[in-house]
């Protein structure tokens, strides 16, 4: 069968259009973002559809999708649950430069998608999987570049020291969950590329520094995090 041919990359999403913003939708409670209600929420056995399945059709012509873990790391700090993510560096081959969670491809000696997310985070960031705790996985997301991922969440106690890879991580940061979770933070992105309509949502998130341009939350990462929003809003 034949692939379908790539449309131009999204190389800039920070200039494609907001089309909306949803704050009409209510945030997730600051009490169902404590530790053990999430650990509560994670074990009911509820049947739930994601909002967000995949980025649509997949253009990459590299063959067979390809499984891979993310691991979304809850850092428990005294002023509430922050996300752990990464800035990829520059140069790799795909996604380069956005925000991610740490993660990676399945390797072989991988049991399971859980051990995947656990290898992969030790060797980006270094975070030994002694300060980690998994309370459960969010549903599969299916990227344009043909990745299968599971993402894997975790609660993280705080007393750790990261080691970052310079090859694949160009900066570790923090996001506070709540922020995250409320979506009047999430912009919805619309552009037309090579007779494609491509949609996105987006998190900007500006951190402490005022001075440096906001952490570009989008694609893939925000639509995970989006998911997670509905997994936690979900009665």
């Amino acid at each position: 069968m034949t692939q379908p041919s790539a449309p131009p990359r999204i190389l800039d999403p920070h200039a494609i259009p907001v089309v909306g913003i949803d704050d009409h939708l209510p945030p997730v409670h600051a009490e169902r973002l404590q530790p053990e209600a999430l650990r509560r929420r994670f074990a009911e056995p509820r049947v739930w559809t994601p909002e967000h399945p995949g980025d649509g059709q997949r253009f990459d012509a590299r063959g067979a999708p390809t499984a891979a873990s993310v691991l979304v790391p809850l850092v428990m700090r005294g002023d509430g649950l922050h996300v752990l993510l990464t800035q990829r560096t520059a140069h790799l081959r795909d996604h380069a430069g956005q925000i991610s969670f740490p993660g990676g491809r399945a390797e072989d000696e991988d049991v399971d998608a859980v051990a995947t997310a656990l290898r992969e985070t030790e060797e980006e960031v270094g975070l030994d999987r002694r300060h980690i705790e998994i309370i459960g996985t969010l549903p599969v997301y299916t990227t344009v570049t043909s990745y299968v991922v599971t993402p894997v969440v975790a609660l993280v106690d705080p007393d750790f020291t990261l080691t970052v890879d310079p090859f694949e991580v160009a900066e570790a940061f923090e996001v506070p969950l709540g922020f995250l979770m409320t979506p009047a933070h999430h912009r919805r992105h619309s552009v037309e590329l090579g007779g494609v309509q491509r949609q996105f949502l987006s998190m900007p998130w500006q951190g402490l520094d005022a001075a440096r341009p906001p952490y570009f939350i989008w694609g893939a990462t925000a639509a995970m995090l989006r998911n997670l929003y509905r997994f936690l809003a979900h009665e």
